[in-house]
């Protein structure tokens, strides 16, 4: 399986009163991770044009998180994904938060995102273009 990794600081702003991560900021973690995957390997980035990249237009339904163990103090931390499943019109994202040093989690969670048309806002097929270049993410190594 291939996976996407990006590595973030965690910053004094990010820490609660018990100097550990806020809960609130892993998802943004994962949320500034996935960006960077859509801007690396498919290469979006800038203004939605819906007659470009219909691909590009989705929503979140569902974010799921597990705290394994907390993240203390600041430095910086791994998060990993990788396209758990590829459904007809949704897209499950897995992911993990990592310390720098090791593969023990921190968190590991999933994502859920639906393709919608840009017009109506319903739920669209993912193009055989978008398949084909997220089919390497894919756990199963399908495509």
């Amino acid at each position: 399986m291939r996976f996407f990794e990006a590595i973030h600081g965690v910053y004094f702003d990010d820490l609660d009163a018990l100097q550990i991560l806020h809960n609130s900021r892993y998802l943004l973690l994962f949320e500034r991770t996935i960006g960077s995957f859509w801007t690396r390997t498919m290469g979006w980035g800038g203004v939605l044009s819906a007659a470009e990249d219909p691909d590009r237009y989705h929503l979140v339904r569902t974010n799921h998180i597990e705290y394994e163990r907390p993240v203390t103090g600041v430095g910086e931390v791994r998060v990993r994904i990788w396209v758990e499943k590829l459904g007809r019109t949704s897209l499950t994202f897995g992911f993990r938060l990592l310390p720098m040093d090791e593969d023990v989690e921190y968190a590991h969670g999933s994502r859920v995102v639906v393709c919608i048309d840009a017009g109506s806002h319903r739920p669209t097929p993912w193009s055989d273009a978008f398949r084909r270049r997220i089919g390497p993410y894919l756990r199963d190594g399908g495509g």
